[in-house]
């Protein structure tokens, strides 16, 4: 398994927020959604992204993508100076500055704006859950980052463009692998920049030692892995695959491995009607106590209470 298909398995998008944003300037959209990761590419004109911290503004034209984490909000419009009209808050919900609601802009299937033929297009595509395994990714990107037009994107946005519009059954599933499918080749490019920083787990997969280990880790983790057995199958001594491994992705083999198998069992708790003890068992852990402890120590609460604890996903969405 490779690094990006590895991270993506587990929480690719479930009935995300699709739309197209169709504006007459001026405009201007405030986005406080709290989402992990949101992806947008103007079809039309061009649009302006506005980071509350941090970054400065980044100028968007067509066919470029965008990807803007959060939590933290931002604004989207035609010019960086122009002052916000609407608020997008949490699952997508759109609404004016005083909190009226702002559903009856809605001006085609999925798509919402204050012009039907307005000079600017954008194509919006919001992840809604924090997924667990995600987050070693998330953390590894910017803010803010913008990959030029290219043959990776283009045809996936094209694609997207015309199934947006569309409302036929299986719709949202369609979408929502689309969406997966342009996440991984937006990721694929950044990363493979000249100059690009990747993450040191994503640059370990190519080292001939290590990238055995981790690939062995992430497509079995059930497997009652020891630092021995994966240097054996590397090849390699079982102190030289724990110094390289270490050094490379910059924690040891097992501390990876029980962070990836809790990882999992986080998103098994968020997806799955499982029992705690089955879900223990699918990540690895065949006491229930051993997993309960091992989860509460990484995540501060034990898994029935993680499970607890989770908000409810709203369902009523513009865009859905």
């Amino acid at each position: 398994m490779d690094p990006l298909a590895g991270l993506l398995d587990g929480p690719r998008a479930r009935g995300a927020f699709l739309l197209r944003m169709v504006m007459e300037p001026p405009w201007a959209v405030r986005v406080a959604d709290h989402a992990p990761i949101c992806l947008m590419s103007v079809t039309r004109g061009a649009a302006w992204i506005v980071p509350s911290e941090g970054a400065g503004p980044v100028r968007l034209e067509p066919g470029e993508v965008a990807v803007v984490r959060g939590p933290h909000p931002y604004t989207v419009a035609d010019a960086a100076t122009t002052e916000p009209h609407a608020l997008v808050g949490p699952g997508g919900h759109c609404t004016t500055l005083h909190g009226e609601p702002l559903s009856q802009e809605m001006v085609g299937v999925r798509t919402w704006g204050n012009a039907a033929q307005g000079a600017t297009a954008v194509l919006v595509g919001t992840y809604l859950m924090d997924g667990e395994i995600s987050r070693r990714l998330l953390d590894a990107l910017p803010p803010l980052l913008r990959l030029p037009a290219d043959d990776r994107t283009g045809p996936l946005l094209r694609l997207l463009d015309t199934e947006i519009a569309r409302d036929e059954p299986g719709q949202h599933v369609v979408l929502d692998r689309l969406l997966d499918l342009l996440l991984i080749a937006v990721l694929r490019g950044w990363f493979a920049r000249p100059g690009a920083e990747a993450p040191a787990w994503y640059r370990a997969m190519g080292d001939p030692v290590v990238g055995v280990a981790l690939r062995l880790l992430q497509d079995d983790p059930a497997h009652p892995w020891t630092v021995a057995s994966l240097a054996a199958r590397a090849g390699v001594s079982r102190a030289g695959l724990a110094r390289r491994f270490t050094e490379l992705v910059g924690e040891p083999p097992m501390a990876y491995l029980t962070g990836w198998r809790l990882a999992l069992a986080a998103d098994l708790l968020r997806e799955s009607d499982a029992t705690v003890e089955a879900v223990g068992r699918k990540v690895g852990y065949s006491a229930p106590f051993a997993f309960s402890t091992a989860f509460k120590r990484v995540r501060g609460v034990s898994p029935q209470e993680y499970r607890g604890n989770l908000p409810e996903r709203q369902q009523n969405l513009p865009g859905r």
